[in-house]
């Protein structure tokens, strides 16, 4: 069972597993009732996230406004940021014929109402919730993650 991580721009890090979200979102359905032809159980993207915030003792967090955006990050170092009016169809898939995911798990985010090509991500092992509390809209992107050796960095002659 992987582990997921759940940073959040105001209460911080922690970890949980596919099974402990679906549990705490309280009810789950056909991922195809959102996502035509697609197969398997997910649940709300926000029932889960209001359940989650209950869970931390907190109904909204206080001080900060609702979340601009939500990153998610890939097992493989593929990481995708949907902005948060986007996600008020999103479901998670956690389940295909009652077993966990394998190859595209431990979850697997459908975005079906945004903007981004990007319908979905999966083998998703890092959600990261935030706020920006900058002026100006934060746009939908998606791509592998850059990383790069010192030796990359250093120049060559």
């Amino acid at each position: 069972m992987r582990e997921i991580t759940i940073e959040h721009y105001a209460l911080g890090s922690s970890a949980t597993t596919a099974e402990a979200m679906a549990e705490l979102a309280g009810g789950h359905f056909p991922i195809a009732d959102r996502v035509p032809g697609a197969a398997g159980e997910a649940f709300d993207w926000h029932r889960w996230h209001n359940a989650w915030l209950k869970s931390a003792g907190r109904e909204e967090t206080a001080g900060t406004g609702t979340p601009t955006h939500l990153a998610v990050e890939a097992a493989d170092g593929f990481e995708a940021t949907i902005p948060w009016e986007q996600l008020t169809h999103a479901a998670v898939l956690f389940a295909v014929g009652n077993e966990p995911l394998s190859a595209a798990g431990p979850i697997r985010l459908y975005v079906p109402s945004g903007s981004s090509k990007c319908l979905n991500v999966k083998s998703i092992v890092k959600l990261k919730i935030g706020h920006n509390a900058a002026s100006g809209e934060i746009e939908a992107s998606y791509g592998f993650k850059r990383t790069f050796s010192a030796d990359d960095l250093r120049m060559k002659k």
